[in-house]
C-alpha cells in the first residue's frame, strides 16, 4: 500500500484528541490493518509494517488490538504503546470458551449485513447480526447477493425490509462491477464498512469485485444446501477505488450475543413497547391475566415465531451478559489477563 495521510486511514478528531503533547513527542498512530497469530500489521504516516500485538500494560480484555483499532506506537523501535479509545467495537464471546472475549473489529462507520438470496437465507441470523449492530451504534446495510442464481429475489429483498423500519436494503449480483457499484455510496473516502455475514454468502466475491481484484480467493458453495466454507481466514481492511476502506471478517455462523440489551430493544422495539402494556411489571407472557404479547398474537398483530425469537435472543444475552460479568471480576481479582 502507497504511503497514506492519517485522515485517508479514517483519522479524525475523536482519536487525535486523545494523544498527549508527551506521546505526540515520542510516538504516532498508526492504524491496524491486519490481525495474525501474535502480529499485526499496521499503516501510518509513512509507516507499513508487521508487529507484534503485544501492549507493555493491559488491564483487560479489550485492550488487544484489533483489525481497525488506532493504535500509538514507538517512533524509534515501532513497538506498540496503547490501543486509542474506540468509536466502536464488535465482539462476541469466544466460540467453545465463555472465559474469553473475542474482538472482531473496531471504528466502523457502517456494516454490510450480507446473506445471499438462496436457502442459506436466514432470518434469525440476520436478526442477531442487526441487533450487534444496533448495540454498537454503527449504521447497517443489508447486502443481498446471487441475486443472478435466484428464480424470485423480490421475495428475498420482501423478507429483508421487514426486519427493521428504514433499514437499507441493496441486492447485487456480487460478479457485476454496475450492480456492486450501488455500495459505492457508503465507501467514500477515509471511511470504514465491515462485512459480517456467514460463509459462502459471497463476501470475498463481493470485495474483489469493489476492488476490481481477484485477489481474495473464493470457493463455491455446496449445491445441497447452499452453504459455503470459511475462505476469509484473517480479519484485514482492504483499500478501494473510492478511498474508502473494507474490513472483510471470517465467516461466522454462531454469533452468540451478550451485553446486548440496548441493540435488542432496537430491533424488537415493537415487542419492548408491547411488554410496556402488560398488566403486571414481572409479566412472563404465559398466563397472566391483562398480557398484552398474548393479545397481540391472538389479534394477529404480532408474530409468534417472532416472539420465540425475542425470547431466545434476550435469554441468550441474559446468560452471557451474566457469564461476561464473573469473567471481568475474576479479571479484576487477579489483577491480570485472562
Amino acid at each position: 500500500m502507497p504511503e497514506s495521510h492519517l485522515a485517508d486511514l479514517g483519522w479524525t478528531p475523536f482519536f487525535s484528541e486523545q494523544v498527549t503533547p508527551d506521546e505526540a513527542g515520542s510516538c504516532q498512530p498508526v492504524r491496524v490493518m491486519a490481525v495474525h497469530r501474535g502480529e499485526i500489521e499496521v499503516a501510518g504516516e509513512g509507516v507499513q509494517a508487521q508487529i507484534s500485538s503485544r501492549l507493555p500494560v493491559s488491564s483487560g480484555e479489550e485492550d488487544r488490538p484489533t483489525v481497525g483499532d488506532w493504535l500509538l506506537i514507538d517512533r524509534e523501535s515501532l513497538a506498540p504503546q496503547r490501543v486509542l479509545a474506540r468509536a466502536n467495537l464488535f465482539k462476541r464471546p469466544a466460540p467453545g470458551d465463555d472465559r474469553r472475549l473475542q474482538l472482531i473489529a473496531a471504528n466502523v462507520d457502517t456494516l454490510f449485513i450480507v446473506a445471499s438470496c438462496n436457502q442459506d437465507f436466514s432470518v434469525p441470523r440476520l436478526e442477531r447480526y442487526l441487533v450487534l449492530c444496533r448495540e454498537v451504534g454503527v449504521s447497517p446495510v443489508l447486502v443481498l447477493t446471487k441475486i443472478d442464481l435466484a428464480d424470485n429475489v423480490q421475495r428475498f429483498i420482501d423478507a429483508a425490509r421487514q426486519l427493521q423500519p428504514g433499514l437499507h436494503v441493496e441486492a447485487i449480483n456480487a460478479r457485476d462491477p454496475a450492480s456492486v457499484a450501488r455500495l459505492a455510496a457508503w465507501c467514500g473516502k477515509g471511511k470504514t464498512v465491515a462485512l459480517l455475514g456467514s460463509s459462502g454468502v459471497g463476501k470475498s466475491t463481493m470485495v474483489n469485485t469493489l476492488r476490481g481484484s481477484d485477489a481474495i480467493a473464493t470457493q463455491p458453495v455446496r449445491e445441497q444446501d447452499g452453504k459455503g466454507r470459511h475462505t476469509t481466514t484473517v480479519r484485514q481492511m482492504h483499500r478501494l477505488d473510492r478511498g474508502g476502506w473494507l474490513m472483510d471478517t471470517p465467516g461466522m455462523r454462531e454469533f452468540q450475543l451478550s451485553d446486548a440489551a440496548t441493540g435488542l430493544a432496537e430491533v424488537f422495539d415493537d415487542i419492548v413497547a408491547l411488554t410496556l402494556e402488560c398488566r403486571f411489571n414481572n409479566c412472563t407472557h404465559e398466563a397472566e391475566p391483562g398480557c398484552a404479547i398474548r393479545g397481540a398474537i391472538a389479534q394477529g398483530t404480532l408474530d409468534a415465531a417472532r416472539l420465540r425469537r425475542w425470547r431466545k435472543l434476550s435469554d441468550e444475552d441474559q446468560d452471557n451478559t451474566g457469564t461476561m460479568a464473573e469473567r471481568r471480576v475474576r479479571t479484576a481479582k487477579s489483577g491480570k489477563r485472562k
